[in-house]
């Protein structure tokens, strides 16, 4: 359905060093860099970036859409819990703690260094 994801950052560089830990725990590897972005791939694709972290191109300040979320797909309940905690780590704030929804399925949310909304999920 979707060609690739954007998010905005105010600090391109704090972001990817919160972007670069994070996502390389589920696979997902910095594969391109210019000044005004980063764009990320699944290991195994290299050649399709699929998560872009951005400045805005209008050079207006970077803000979060309220009810907006990006969701990473993640294979385990245990990877879930992981992924979450290691973005706290790494400076995340608290959105959700992991756990089950919806009687089946395993979320997990947090905000990232701009206020971004994320959410971890496992279908597992």
């Amino acid at each position: 359905m979707f060609s690739f994801v954007t998010l905005g950052t105010n600090d391109l560089k704090k972001s990817k060093i919160f972007y670069d830990e994070l996502l390389k725990s589920i696979n997902i590897i910095n594969v391109e860099e210019s000044d005004r972005y980063i764009g990320y791939s699944k290991k195994e694709n290299l050649e399709k970036i699929e998560f872009y972290l951005m400045i805005p191109h209008n050079k207006q300040k970077a803000t979060i859409g309220n009810g907006s979320m990006i969701t990473f797909n993640i294979n385990t309940k245990k990877e879930v819990e992981s992924f979450y905690n290691l973005a706290l780590k790494l400076g995340a704030t608290d959105e959700g703690l992991p756990g089950p929804r919806h009687e089946q399925d395993y979320y997990a949310y947090f905000r990232d260094l701009d206020g971004n909304k994320i959410c971890a999920f496992s279908s597992d």
